[in-house]
Parts: C-alpha cells; sequence; structure tokens
C-alpha cells in the first residue's frame, strides 16, 4: 500500500502544481471569471483518468476470460507503465525550471481564444497525470490481495498532495520540491522496478517467455511471509521470496542504470544552475566600443 500511496503523493503533487499555476495566472491577471472553465476542464481530466482506469480493470476480469490472455494484458500493462514513469521521472527532472512559463503561455493563448479553449488547455495539461497515475496504479496493484486498500492508500496520497498544494498556494509555507522530487523519483525508480519484474513473471506465466521455474534464489526460509518488513518489501518494491532469473536479471537491468543515470542528471542539472545562478549575479561587462559601432 505504501507503493500506491507515493503514487498518489507523486502524482496529485504534479497536478496540484499545474492546476494551481493556472489558477495563480488568472487571479493575478484579474481574470477570475475563467476560473469555473478552468476547473471545468480539471474534472473532465479527473473524470477521463477514472474511466480509463475502470477499463483496464473491466478488461482484465471481464473481456479477457483466457488465463493467459490475461497474464498477456497484465504483462503489457506493466511494461507501459514502467515507460510511463520513466518518461515522467526524467521530463519533470528537466522541465520543473521552466513549466510554469510555458503553461501561463498556454493559458494567455487560450484565454485570447475563448473559454472553450481555457477549459481545454487545463483538461490538456491535467490528464496526462490522470491516465499515467490510472495505469501506474493498476499495474502496482497486480497480485495484490483483492480489497480496497491500495484503491485508499492512492486517494490518500493524492489527499496528502491537495493538502501540500493549497498550503502552498494559500501560506508561506514553502517545500523544496527538489529534494521531493528527487526522492520519490528514486522511490519510483524501485518501484518501476519491481512492476516491471511483475510483467516479466507475467510474459512467464503466458508461455512468451521462458524460465518460470529457474530460480535466480530463494530465501523464502529466510523471510516471514507474515512479517512487516516481507509485506513492505513485497508491496513497494515487489521483492519477493523467490523469483526466476529472468526476473531478477530484468529488475537488475532497469533499476540500477536508471538510478545512476537519474542521480548523474541530477548533479548536472543542479550544478547547472549553479553557474547560472551565479552567472546572473555578475555585473555586466561594458560592451565594446567597436562592437557597439559595428552594430
Amino acid at each position: 500500500m505504501l507503493a500506491t500511496y507515493l503514487i498518489g503523493l507523486r502524482e496529485g503533487l504534479e497536478a496540484t502544481l499545474v492546476v494551481s499555476i493556472l489558477v495563480a495566472f488568472l487571479v493575478k491577471a484579474g481574470r477570475t471569471d475563467r476560473l469555473p472553465q478552468v476547473w471545468a476542464g480539471v474534472g473532465a481530466a479527473v473524470a477521463l483518468s477514472v474511466g480509463f482506469g475502470w477499463l483496464l480493470s473491466y478488461t482484465s476480469t471481464t473481456l479477457l476470460r483466457d488465463y493467459d490472455q490475461r497474464e498477456l494484458f497484465e504483462a503489457i500493462t506493466s511494461i507501459l507503465a514502467v515507460v510511463f514513469v520513466t518518461a515522467m521521472i526524467f521530463w519533470m527532472r528537466r522541465a520543473a525550471r521552466s513549466i510554469a512559463g510555458e503553461l501561463r503561455g498556454k493559458l494567455a493563448d487560450a484565454l485570447a481564444v475563448g473559454s472553450v479553449a481555457v477549459a481545454g488547455m487545463a483538461f490538456l495539461a491535467v490528464v496526462r497525470e490522470g491516465l499515467e497515475t490510472s495505469l501506474i496504479f493498476y499495474s502496482a496493484v497486480q497480485g495484490a490481495e483483492v480489497d480496497d486498500g491500495p484503491l485508499w492508500s492512492l486517494l490518500g496520497g493524492i489527499l496528502t498532495a491537495v493538502l501540500i498544494g493549497l498550503l502552498m498556494y494559500a501560506t508561506a509555507v514553502r517545500i523544496d520540491l527538489t529534494v521531493f522530487f528527487t526522492v520519490t523519483g528514486v522511490l519510483l525508480i524501485l518501484v518501476a522496478a519491481g512492476i516491471l519484474k511483475y510483467g516479466i513473471h507475467d510474459l512467464q506465466e503466458s508461455g512468451v517467455l521462458p524460465g518460470l521455474n529457474a530460480l535466480a534464489y530463494d530465501v523464502s526460509g529466510v523471510l516471514d511471509p507474515s512479517a512487516w518488513y516481507t509485506a513492505l518489501l513485497t508491496g513497494m518494491f515487489n521483492v519477493t521470496p523467490t523469483a526466476s532469473v529472468v526476473e531478477t536479471v530484468a529488475w537488475c537491468a532497469y533499476a540500477v542504470p536508471v538510478l545512476v543515470l537519474f542521480l548523474t542528471d541530477r548533479n548536472r542539472n543542479r550544478n547547472r544552475n549553479t553557474r547560472s545562478d551565479r552567472a546572473s549575479d555578475e555585473p555586466a561587462r561594458p560592451a565594446d566600443p567597436g562592437v557597439a559601432r559595428r552594430l
């Protein structure tokens, strides 16, 4: 359940920040008359995301009656979820400093067009986060016990994100989003590695990949299935007491290089931003008179 809470918190905060930027822009511009259109776009994005999540579940439980087909469907959605998680993490890392300006520019263009354009712009700004959340949530809960726990954890994460966004918008409370997105990014990479591992397991069970019974390790005699740490490892990162060679190789082949790239990219961006800040603090040098004359 911690994995689904993290998914809701991360994706929810991204969506909340997007909505906060749009609302703040309209308030500052004195165009609060367009707020209903923004909320209509956000509501439509949420409704589509919920419908997409229902469709995934309905397809797996009702439309696909053959066991191998269900396993293959779950494997495909798991791999897609890993792709979206990875792209989202790196995109947010690079776009965090420019996303506010881009959203304001798009909203300004939409205001010039009309109310429908404003609603459509808000819809497009939020729907990506919603669809990602539905797909990642569906993939993360595969193999879990059938109860409402993961869903409530997801909603709890989203609610926490909304409360954080409201505090940041309405008060002087500030959160170091760089640290937040770095920590949640690392945890989500490990969650995605577990989702990929589960997807590979489904491919093996559906007969697409061999080696289901070729185990890389078996620590079932060490890990107590009823212990809290076993539940944490299994629920958060899909670290199971047994795993096939192919599953283990896939987990390592994804988690290790992606973590290295993510942390290296973080340090590179931090150094670049530091140099940029230092350069902005330096006094402007007088122009070369010769250059001025030539211009």
